[in-house]
């Protein structure tokens, strides 16, 4: 078949999976345009439509107008459990479990830090997934360095059957953020729980891009960031979960003013909040909460299994283009090609990626890349077609062919 007629076929394909996607009108919802592809939402998602007006009115009216009257008036003091039950059900979470604040870092530590606190003191060991996200780990040895634990850095996928009756908890990311692949939430944390383990899970590469059901599998105590699967904005707040269960035994290590009992007593004493309240720390960030409030009116009528359809169906077009397209031999997927084993982003190492990566950012697709060799694209369901999806492979083979 010539490349032309593969071309041909291609874009017919594409748009009739474009005029048949049950979530094309939902890309409206957001400030895109047909100028560029953008395959980087697995770092920062793209703006909604509904945010600009949103904050104008907080800035000018609740701010500017109400003032210190907002905090009560405007509902600015109930926003970090207010926002954390919207996204509840993004993670599977019934109301009252999540609270939205601070960043994944130190979101992080305080649930791996009351983890560990809640463990019996003869446990004592962190597994925390081998290939993490770098900050994961840091946080990670920190809370060790803090508990008196050691860390043992052991491959994600074998988490559950290296736990022993020396673990007292795992930090394990859902999705591997430079291969894109995904783990076994549920088969993991039901193996940690077999061996008296508290599991922890980082879901920063997957709430928003596929179902996550941390009431139904289990899970101890989750975070995550809002800024891309979730579109809340750059540095918008991440949010942690706490099973309902152990709210009453979590002691956090950053016990705040705003998660006292009665924050407002000045007690020199702490006495912690009852519920996801005791996840709070410091005075709300309002601004960026509540941008990422209006963010997450893009998800009305939209569920994630349906966002998980698309997300398979584009990643597997987008592989199915790149190996009708690219050079032979050129590039390598690292990205699982079984469904039960994806994300929603696709990794292909190439030589020079970021020289790749930066002239295909010149071309109108932009995804990133990770060192050495990676370049990693991030599908968005919500905005991304299945025309970008064609487009972006097309790109990407002129700029490998023209690279030596």
């Amino acid at each position: 078949m010539s490349e032309l007629t593969e071309v041909s076929e291609l874009t017919s394909r594409a748009a009739a999976l474009d005029a048949a996607d049950p979530l094309a009108a939902v890309r409206d919802r957001f400030v895109l345009d047909d100028a560029t592809v953008y395959l980087d939402g697995n770092s920062l998602g793209a703006l909604s439509t509904g945010v600009l007006p949103r904050l104008a009115d907080v800035v000018s009216r609740e701010w500017g107008e109400l003032r210190i009257r907002s905090w009560e008036e405007s509902g600015w003091w109930t926003a970090p459990e207010r926002i954390g039950d919207r996204i509840a059900p993004l993670v599977g979470a019934a109301p009252g479990q999540v609270v939205v604040g601070d960043s994944t870092s130190v979101n992080i530590f305080k649930a791996l830090v009351a983890a560990v606190r809640m463990a019996p003191r003869r446990r004592t060991e962190i597994l925390v997934d081998a290939a993490t996200f770098p900050t994961d780990g840091y946080i990670a040895s920190a809370a060790a360095r803090l508990t008196g634990h050691t860390i043992r850095p052991v491959p994600a996928g074998q988490i559950g059957a290296e736990a022993g009756e020396l673990t007292a908890a795992a930090l394990v990311n859902h999705v591997d953020y430079r291969t894109g692949r995904l783990h076994d939430l549920a088969g993991t944390t039901a193996a940690l729980h077999a061996a008296g383990a508290l599991a922890v899970w980082d879901l920063c590469h997957s709430a928003g891009a596929l179902p996550v059901a941390l009431d139904a599998d289990g899970v101890d105590l989750a975070v995550g960031c809002t800024y891309k699967y979730l579109n809340g904005g750059p540095g918008s707040p991440a949010y942690l979960y706490v099973r309902r269960e152990l709210q009453p035994r979590f002691d956090s290590p950053l016990p705040g003013w705003n998660s006292h009992a009665d924050p407002f007593g000045m007690a020199p004493g702490y006495e912690a909040a009852d519920g996801a309240l005791r996840g709070r720390v410091g005075t709300p960030e309002i601004l960026s909460l509540l941008a990422l409030d209006a963010a997450l009116d893009v998800w009305d009528g939209v569920t994630t299994d349906a966002v998980r359809a698309k997300s398979l169906g584009l990643t597997d077009f987008f592989l199915d283009c790149a190996a009708a397209l690219l050079p032979p031999g050129r590039v390598e997927s690292v990205t699982p090609a079984e469904h039960a084993e994806r994300g929603s982003q696709v990794s292909l190492r190439c030589a020079g990626a970021a020289e790749v990566m930066r002239e295909l950012t010149a071309r109108g697709v932009v995804g990133d890349y990770r060192r050495p060799d990676v370049l990693r694209f991030g599908f968005t369901p919500l905005y991304t077609r299945y025309a970008d999806a064609l487009r972006a492979a097309r790109v990407l083979a002129d700029v490998i062919e023209g690279t030596p």
